[in-house]
Parts: C-alpha cells; structure tokens; sequence
C-alpha cells in the first residue's frame, strides 16, 4: 500500500506530465520510499499510454540492483534492458558506453528517464558540468519525454547547479516540485527519529619538546593545530571508546529487536582492519567488511542485509541509497567531513521497520563540522547548502571527485593531514604526522546527545 505522501506526489507527476512539462524534481528524505514512488509514476505512465519504456541511472551498482528488483515486481515484468522488458537500470557510469546508436534507437519511443541521487550531476551548461551532468546535457536529456529526478539531500559540496533543476534568484535555493521532509516522515512514522551522539574528551594532554598544554575538549586540540582529526580516528583508546558506546546500544535495541544492525563507517582500508580488531578481540563482536575495490562488495552487502551478523564496516559503500532496513546503530568514523556525506550515512539507519524497538543512533566525535551537522539535522536544507553562482576570488577551490562521486573541500586536507586520496591502495588515507599522532594523551570522555523532532 502506497504512503500518503507517494500518492500526493504520483499525483503531482503525471498532472504536471499533462500539463505539457517534461521535468519533476522530488526531495524526500532518506529512508522514505522515493524508488517505489518512482515505479508507481511509471506504471501510471505506461498506464496511460503515455510512454513507452522506462530507464533509470543511479550513482552505484547496489542503487541500480535495487532499481531493478522495485521496478520488476511493481511493473509485473522483467526489467533488464532485454526484449520483452520495459526498461532497464543502469549506474551514470553506464551512460558514456551508450553509443550513439542506441540513443537515435531511445528516441524513437516516448521514455521517462529517471535519474536517482541527481545531485551527483552538476551543470545547467557544458562549462560547469562535471563528468555525470555532461552526459545527462549531452545525452539523456535530449532522448527523454519525461524525466523524473530524485534526491534526498539536494545540493553539492561544490555549490554548482544540480542538473535539470531550477533555483531562485538571488537567494539560491533549489526549486523542487515535490518536498517531503525528514519532520513530516517521522511524525507519518515513516521513519525513524534519530538520536545524535557527539563523543568528546576534557584533560587531553599535547606533548613535545617545546611545550606541554592541556586542553578541554578535541575541537581546541585540532583548532590550536596540534592535531589533526584523522590522529583521534585512528587512536585506540578513542577508538575503543566509540565503539563500545555503540556496541552497548546495539545489544540494548537486539534485546527487542533482534536482528537489529550496525554500520560503522570507516576512513580507509588499513582504518578499517583496525576497527575490525578492536571490535573482535577487545569487544567480542562478529563482524563483515566491505569496500568499493572488493569485487564481490554487491555480494557481501546483500549477504548481510539477509543475515543475522551484528555490525558490517564500510569503507567507500552504503553512504546512499543502500537499503538495509535492519541497521539502527551508526558510527561515522569517516575523514570526509561535509554535510551532504554526514546526511546520507545517517539516513542509513532511518528507514523503519516492523520491529518492536525503532530507536535510530549515531555516534561521531565532537569536531567542529560535525557538531553543526547535528545542530541543523532539522532542516531538510541548510541555508550552507545553496547554489552559489559565482565564487569570490577567495573562497576554498575544491579538489575532484574520487571514484565514489565525494566532493571534499580543500579544508578538509590541509597541511595537519586530514585526508588525501592515495591511488595505489585506491582509498582516503590520513597523511598526518606519525609522530603527533602519539604526542597526545586522552583524559575523561564524555558525549552530548542530540535528539531531533522532540515534539513528534
């Protein structure tokens, strides 16, 4: 059965469709069911006889796999791309090995192009675009009757356009056709409502040989440069810390719902085997990794959506769109630090279920973004997050996506070593220091909880 909000947008869609526009623009909050509104557009457009086929683009295999399992049990028919099927999901990626043959063939037939988190295509023009939105301008747009665009977080760390969207002017802000909240989907208990918790630590003590300082909290250590962020990520007893908090709150929520999950997110590959060993030896939790070079990383993550282990690690995977109804416990121990990457990890564990207990944490330490992030995780669209048209000479430049569609700012690399992106292990790594790493010393912790939407 349909929620309220999917049937208010469906119908939104096909009226706007008839209307004459080509073009529909969804923000709905992670977890909310956005691919099945989705398949429901298309099969009241097929319905109609309004179009023929159907093709769907998302940033990941996962996200397209997904695609195709909702779209082939609504539609009642195959859809691979194969004869007798009415559509095919692909990832961007695919798009610039569609030649030019396939797309004159697309054109001959009225198609709804679906393009799933559009906020990884930038570019209202070919000056701005950045490789995805080249071939959406180029391409996509161009074969399409229809298109329906579906974001949960619409906007880029970049501040470009998003493709195929409309902004105000002059204040910037995205213009959707159809908006469905994070507060409106847990108050509908379509969600769940998350608890947000900031671990910091007082009495930490820098040493070297010119001086000793102490220090109250993390965020004064990293301010005064002592520090960098990735030497608290990856030191033990921080580490041991964090995760034992979550670990606890995971046995707590299993004891009512026990397939309940958790996910931990992770800086780097090396980061990761380290978190597995704290989690197995000191806190005795089984646990899976996965990452973006493993081969069979699809696999692993649909083993264990359908399994009974406690905790899985990601490195590079599940950020977006990866639907693992049974995770509720969170820990974002990532270097990247921006807020579109912070909302998306945490949607992970929104999306509800039919579980006794529907309680949703995360935990991440006390750094400065960080703690913003939580403070406005009631606003769908922070007011940091609008299109920008044009930078002053000196505001932050950005560096290039990796191969995981991320944009990280220049702020969060930096000479005190907070992340760059090795290409011979193929990962995010912390390029500190080894020997600040070891010159400071961690006195009490303690943790601030955040919990949204009190009135719901």
């Amino acid at each position: 059965m349909l929620r309220t909000w999917q049937q208010g947008c469906i119908k939104q869609a096909v009226e706007k469709y008839k209307s004459g526009s080509k073009h529909f623009l969804v923000q709905a909050t992670p977890g909310a069911g956005k691919t099945v509104m989705a398949a429901y557009v298309s099969k009241q457009l097929l319905d109609e006889n309004m179009i023929d086929l159907i093709m769907c683009f998302s940033p990941s295999v996962n996200v397209a796999n997904g695609f195709t399992v909702t779209f082939s049990r609504i539609l009642q028919c195959p859809f691979n791309g194969t004869l007798g099927s009415l559509g095919t999901s692909l990832t961007y990626q695919a798009i610039q090995y569609l030649d030019k043959q396939f797309w004159e063939t697309i054109s001959r037939h009225r198609v709804l192009i679906i393009f799933d988190e559009v906020h990884h295509c930038s570019g209202e023009t070919l000056a701005e675009a950045n490789a995805w939105g080249e071939q959406v301008i180029l391409k996509v747009q161009k074969a399409a009757t229809f298109t329906l665009a579906l974001t949960g977080t619409p906007w880029r760390t970049d501040s470009l356009p998003i493709s195929l969207s409309s902004y105000s002017d002059p204040e910037g802000k995205i213009i959707c056709d159809y908006q469905y909240t994070l507060k409106q989907a847990i108050s509908e208990k379509v969600c769940r409502k998350p608890k947000l918790v900031l671990v910091d630590n007082e009495q930490l003590q820098f040493t070297s040989p010119e001086q000793s300082k102490s220090y109250s909290s993390i965020q004064a250590l990293i301010k005064d440069q002592k520090v960098s962020y990735s030497s608290i990520l990856q030191d033990k007893e921080a580490l041991t810390h964090i995760l034992k908090l979550s670990v606890d709150k995971l046995y707590s929520i299993r004891e009512t719902s026990n397939n309940a999950a958790g996910l931990i997110v992770a800086a780097s590959v090396s980061h990761a085997k380290q978190i597995q060993t704290i989690l197995h030896e000191q806190l005795k939790q089984r646990s899976v990794m996965v990452s973006y070079h493993d081969p069979d990383a699809q696999s692993i993550i649909e083993q264990f959506k359908n399994s009974h282990s406690p905790w899985i690690i990601s490195i590079g995977m599940i950020s977006e769109g990866t639907d693992i109804p049974r995770l509720q416990v969170c820990c974002h121990l990532s270097n990247v630090r921006t807020e579109l990457y912070f909302r998306q990890v945490l949607g992970r564990i929104l999306r509800r279920t039919d579980s006794t207990n529907q309680e949703a944490w995360l935990y991440t330490f006390a750094e400065e973004n960080l703690m913003k992030f939580a403070e406005e995780i009631e606003q769908d669209i922070p007011e940091s997050c609008l299109y920008v048209k044009q930078l002053d000479a000196n505001e932050e430049e950005l560096v290039q996506p990796h191969q995981n569609g991320l944009l990280l700012p220049l702020s969060t690399i930096g000479t005190h070593g907070e992340i760059h992106w090795n290409s011979d292990k193929g990962e995010l790594i912390g390029n500190h220091d080894k020997q600040l790493q070891k010159s400071f010393t961690l006195g009490y912790f303690r943790q601030r909880v955040i919990e949204a939407f009190i009135g719901i």
